[in-house]
């Protein structure tokens, strides 16, 4: 779990690992799950359990979206060192697909990603190394929001304008989570990625603002009241 505001991580602490497992478990038995997404594991016990679980209830048969969820926005640490290891050699291979924004691309590819060419020579080693579809994220670059998918070896580049001025956090977790919705609508992936990619365009240009006492003009993404196309 994570205290926090945009701006600002103030606490991380970490899920029990078997609640974690015996919540999984209850949702399947409750739920007909259709895709399922991670973010935020934070720990080695708490990645463990997640891919423990998921093996004996989904492994192959349900997409999963992982979002290697490592540092936010803030810069505060999300991912515990010796977790990484853990989400790089056990959950990974299970991924449907895999989200990594520039930060978290680096680590996983152990080289800097710093430019359009980075992201895609990244995105095929990535899945190819993984044995799944990567979707690197180039939030950070100058110009368009552009993101690159390799998947089955060939490469798509998926962009939107960027809404300038605009400084909102969850960006990275809002995305991951409606490429997830769209394959448990039915979508294939490329479909998926493009349905979210307008969702989560729309909810950085039609973000809401409001003055903070501590932080001045915070803003937060729009998920439910968007308008347009």
């Amino acid at each position: 779990m994570v205290s926090e505001t945009p701006g600002i991580v103030s606490q991380v602490r970490l899920l029990d690992a078997e609640f974690i497992a015996d919540q999984i478990r209850v949702l399947f038995g409750g739920f007909p799950i259709a895709a399922a997404k991670t973010g935020m594991l934070g720990g080695r016990e708490q990645v463990l359990s997640v891919v423990k679980t998921w093996k004996p209830l989904a492994q192959g048969r349900i997409p999963l979206v992982v979002d290697p969820v490592m540092v936010a926005t803030s810069g505060g640490r999300l991912l515990e060192d010796e977790a990484v290891r853990t989400l790089i050699d056990e959950l990974l291979p299970l991924a449907t697909l895999i989200t990594p924004n520039m930060d978290e691309a680096r680590v996983l590819w152990d080289r800097e990603v710093t430019s359009l060419a980075d992201m895609e020579a990244c995105a095929r080693d990535l899945s190819a190394r993984f044995g799944t579809a990567v979707l690197v994220k180039g939030g950070h670059l100058k110009g368009e929001a552009a993101d690159v998918l390799c998947h089955a070896d060939s490469l798509t580049w998926h962009t939107a304008p960027r809404t300038a001025g605009v400084h909102t956090h969850g960006t990275g977790c809002t995305f991951s989570a409606a490429i997830a919705t769209g394959l448990a609508h039915g979508l294939d992936l490329h479909a998926a990625v493009v349905q979210a990619k307008h969702f989560v365009s729309r909810a950085i240009a039609q973000h809401f603002a409001w003055q903070s006492s501590g932080a001045g003009i915070v803003h937060a993404l729009n998920h439910l009241q968007q308008t347009g196309a």
